[in-house]
């Protein structure tokens, strides 16, 4: 229980930023929803012909997958802004609103429809017996007597958006979201509950509010409406102004999903500190997310693996030896995206099929040539990327891998997966310190299907015209052996005795200032 307390104590430093982000994307996403949805409910009230297609519409959005959603605006103004070669700035804020703006569509329409056309049809007789036009009848009887049903479909719309928020972090945005993706990575519970609190208190207090404007409307309330309007422009406020308690930081780390990366976001965001800048990290980000963020200067800098840029971004499934993929790699960054590649951090994380030692020895299998001959009776897990990525169509092939089942998992909970014998086999990295703490056998590639995964630091094109800033990332370069971050990568990894990526990364510094 103390270890909890712990844990949330210490996440608390990056409450102001992750919660005025999270109620900036909220409340111009519920504001735009609201502007959008209450005009066409009105038309849909107007004409009975568009009313089915408009409410069919807002339903469908609530059919796809709220996470699925998120991608596909991302993907799409990704896609737009390439079509026509004109730059999006901030295209993670902009794809979480847009997102977010769609799903809160529907509680508003159905709503707004539902008490337009239930008005008491007494009260409308007697608007027409007095000569009111249509639009005077809209605006004086129809939508003030449905104001409290309007109301409450905000209020409904409200909870979905600040719950479904949470999950803009995959795709850059920065929210509550970042305590419960980091938390489930670093196996961090009291981030976890952190951020799960914190979102459900948002939602019951912006709740509350509406409420009470609900009831202002209702009971002809003055003074509720008041300290209702009161509330909201004090949480709006506040959200918006939570930054400022927070210095502005020079330069932006960017980290992907998984504990490895936090770790080295946290090592350059203090080298960059000690150097006097002011950085903080930018983690949780997917591995496109994280390049586009790199290319387009939303950040400054992360470490990726040259097989990743090798084979995902550049399309190249030819098999080649480090040193040619490195220098490939480089040379392609600087040449299409102005990206500068400072070279190796000295460790290769490259991907790699592990086993349980017993269940491989079990079955005679220590190559992934032994492991095709099995693979049909066998199950395989992944990470959430894995089985999409270029890598492993290359392996499968190469091998002819037919697995009987094939699983996803969060990275973390994939090693748990084979421990257990859930799984029989898994995506593993070689860089991580779980596979010799629970004593997996990593399977030969004879046929070299995996291509080199030299971490290496990427500087965007803005950041890299900074001189002094490539010189606090240069002692950096060639610091860290394989052995020194498997050894990290598993303080933070572990069950017992368990670090956080920030001691890690400071463990990490000093090993290395031991050894210059």
């Amino acid at each position: 229980m103390q270890q909890l307390w712990n844990q949330i104590v210490a996440a608390l430093e990056y409450l102001p930023r992750y919660l005025s982000q999270h109620v900036q994307i909220t409340i111009v996403a519920l504001l735009a929803g609201i502007a959008i949805s209450l005009p066409l409910a009105i038309l849909a009230t107007r004409r009975a012909s568009l009313r089915w297609p408009l409410l069919t519409f807002a339903g469908v959005l609530q059919t796809i997958p709220s996470i699925a959603l998120l991608v596909l605006v991302y993907a799409a103004l990704l896609g737009g802004r390439s079509l026509l070669q004109i730059d999006v700035p901030a295209i993670s804020f902009i794809a979480a609103v847009v997102a977010l703006t769609l799903y809160s569509m529907l509680p508003v329409m159905r709503n707004t429809v539902t008490g337009i056309l239930n008005v008491d049809p007494a009260m409308i007789e007697a608007a027409r017996g007095v000569g009111m036009t249509d639009r005077q009848m809209l605006w004086k009887v129809q939508l003030p007597l449905a104001a409290p049903v309007i109301i409450a479909g905000i209020r409904t719309a409200t909870v979905w958006v600040v719950g479904i928020a949470t999950l803009s972090t995959p795709v850059g945005q920065t929210s509550l979201g970042d305590y419960i993706f980091t938390g489930l990575q670093l196996q961090n519970w009291g981030s976890v509950v952190l951020g799960c609190t914190l979102a459900g208190l948002l939602a019951i207090v912006l709740d509350m509010l509406i409420a009470l404007l609900q009831q202002a409307a209702e009971k002809r309330s003055r003074s509720r409406g008041i300290i209702g309007a009161i509330g909201l422009l004090i949480v709006i406020g506040g959200g918006i102004a939570a930054p400022l308690l927070v210095p502005r930081a020079d330069f932006l780390v960017g980290a992907k999903t998984f504990d490895e990366q936090f770790i080295l976001a946290s090592l350059i965001r203090d080298a960059l500190n000690e150097a006097g800048f002011k950085a903080r990290k930018r983690q949780g980000l997917g591995s496109t997310v994280a390049f586009t963020s790199l290319v387009n200067d939303q950040i400054d800098c992360y470490v990726d693996y040259s097989g990743t840029i090798w084979a995902v971004q550049m399309k190249r499934g030819d098999a080649a030896d480090a040193a040619t993929v490195l220098h490939g790699v480089s040379d392609w960054l600087q040449r299409e995206h102005g990206v500068v590649c400072l070279g190796r951090i000295g460790f290769e994380n490259a991907y790699a099929l592990a086993m349980r030692r017993d269940r491989a020895e079990s079955l005679g299998i220590r190559s992934i040539h032994d492991l095709s001959i099995h693979a049909g009776d066998l199950s395989i897990g992944g990470d959430y990327e894995f089985f999409d990525r270029p890598e492993w169509k290359k392996i499968r092939d190469a091998y002819g891998l037919h697995f009987a089942e094939q699983r996803r998992f969060q990275s973390t909970l994939m090693y748990e997966a084979l421990k257990s014998g859930e799984v029989d086999v898994i995506s593993a990295f070689s860089s991580d310190g779980r596979i010799a703490a629970y004593d997996l056998f990593v399977l030969d590639d004879p046929r070299r299907a995996i291509p080199p995964y030299d971490a290496i630091l990427l500087v965007g094109p803005k950041a890299s015209l900074n001189k002094e800033f490539l010189a606090a990332l240069r002692p950096l370069i060639e610091s860290i052996d394989d052995d020194l971050m498997r050894q990290a990568n598993h303080m933070v990894d572990r069950a017992q005795d368990k670090r956080s990526a920030d001691e890690a990364a400071r463990w990490l510094a000093e090993r290395m200032a031991q050894s210059r």
